[in-house]
């Protein structure tokens, strides 16, 4: 395999990876559809910089270690499923209330700004151990035992290139329609719908075991 088909091998897998539906896709919908494109495009890209760690990580073999250890594993799982449980049931607590229409004008309904948006997308991302256990069986087929660290380097780099590609179409969708999401019954099935896949997932997360 060739350096360029390698690269291209890899960055198509991490694509198909983050497609699935998942917590990261549930925060940058909700984000999107609530606080509007540039907070979507933000929690897209705190995301992206998620995976990049975990790339890293994967090829240096700190993400083998997390994996190997039972006791790390069980410690980011906790926390990463405490942060998912956390954020459902605030999107739940949200699409239970019954204010008015979103104001299109305000940049988050919390007045935070996008930093905020980056930081749930990055701690989405960070604290799932699930994507250590992706990378730590997906790296070692690309990255063999010879490799530069230039080589390791550029190959994790292109893991969050798909990731953010994806979200930020998906940001972008999601705001572009954001004027029905606006409407409340609309948004309060948003916040329902995603609130409820954040709390299942993190229910899930809690429960899961290493393979």
């Amino acid at each position: 395999m060739t350096a360029v088909t390698q690269f291209v091998a890899f960055g198509g897998v991490v694509l198909l990876g983050a497609m699935s539906p998942g917590p990261d896709f549930a925060v940058v919908v909700r984000r999107s559809a609530v606080s509007g494109r540039l907070h979507g495009m933000a929690a897209a890209t705190g995301i992206a910089v998620g995976v990049f760690v975990w790339a890293v990580a994967s090829a240096t073999g700190i993400a083998a270690l997390l994996a190997a250890s039972a006791t790390a594993f069980i410690v980011v799982k906790v926390v990463g499923a405490a942060y998912l449980l956390h954020l459902g049931v605030k999107a739940l607590r949200s699409a239970l209330r019954t204010g008015g229409k979103l104001e299109l004008d305000l940049p988050d309904p919390a007045r935070r700004g996008p930093w905020a948006a980056f930081a749930e997308g990055l701690l989405t991302n960070v604290l799932n151990p699930k994507a250590a256990l992706f990378f730590v069986a997906l790296v070692p087929q690309f990255v063999g035992s010879g490799a530069s660290m230039g080589e390791t380097l550029l190959l994790s780099a292109i893991a969050p290139v798909g990731t953010v590609v994806w979200f930020l179409v998906v940001a972008n969708v999601v705001s572009t329609l954001r004027r029905v999401f606006a409407r409340p019954a609309v948004r309060r099935a948003v916040d329902g719908l995603t609130g409820a896949a954040l709390v299942a997932l993190g229910l899930k997360l809690a429960t899961a075991t290493r393979p």
